[in-house]
């Protein structure tokens, strides 16, 4: 179990969490304290656009390139396979990804301030997510929204490749206007 690594010790896997949570802390931190207050509207606006672009993010990675693309989709059949080990993507990779993919682009068109404001949101919807596909598959949390969340993943994990659905983790709501929510048999 390497640093880039698919499959993680228990300390690398939990280490991601801590990362993530401390990276978010910070920059909220700096946009609190450290940014211009005549910005504070605008930093606000693009922390949510941040959080709610990350759900189309994890909807699209998660149908288009985790089942679809190689050698992602290989790497992610191992999770279908083997649902209980702590396998997700290292983070030095998912980082450099945010920082590289976001952060940057974001700095050269809108400036520092809003990249990290942006970069913030779209953090803070990833840590959402790998909680809570954390807590999917290792929780006994009675939580009436986890649950549903929980039924809505089994139904991904348990569906034949050729009738894969549900590829929504932290919500449905793209599944619905992508068409690819859960449908009984009758319903087909």
């Amino acid at each position: 179990m390497g640093l880039f690594s698919l499959e993680h010790s228990q300390a690398a896997y939990t280490a991601d969490f801590a990362a993530y949570g401390a990276a978010i802390v910070c920059m909220a931190l700096s946009l609190l304290l450290v940014s211009p207050p005549e910005l504070a509207w605008p930093l606000l606006a693009s922390a949510v656009l941040g959080a709610g672009l990350w759900s189309g993010v994890e909807y699209l990675l998660h149908r288009y390139v985790l089942h679809g693309v190689q050698p992602f989709c290989q790497w992610h059949a191992q999770h279908h396979a083997r649902p209980m080990a702590l396998i997700g993507t290292p983070t030095l990779l998912s980082g450099a990804l945010f920082a590289a993919l976001v952060f940057a682009p974001v700095w050269a068109l809108a400036g520092a301030w809003v990249a990290c404001a942006l970069t913030m949101g779209m953090m803070a919807g990833y840590l959402a997510f790998g909680l809570t596909h954390h807590a999917m598959h290792h929780s006994r949390s009675r939580n009436p929204w986890l649950a549903r969340r929980k039924r809505w993943h089994a139904l991904h994990h348990h569906r034949p490749a050729e009738h894969a659905s549900c590829y929504g983790v932290t919500s449905n709501f793209w599944d619905h206007v992508f068409g690819t929510a859960y449908r009984r048999a009758a319903e087909h």
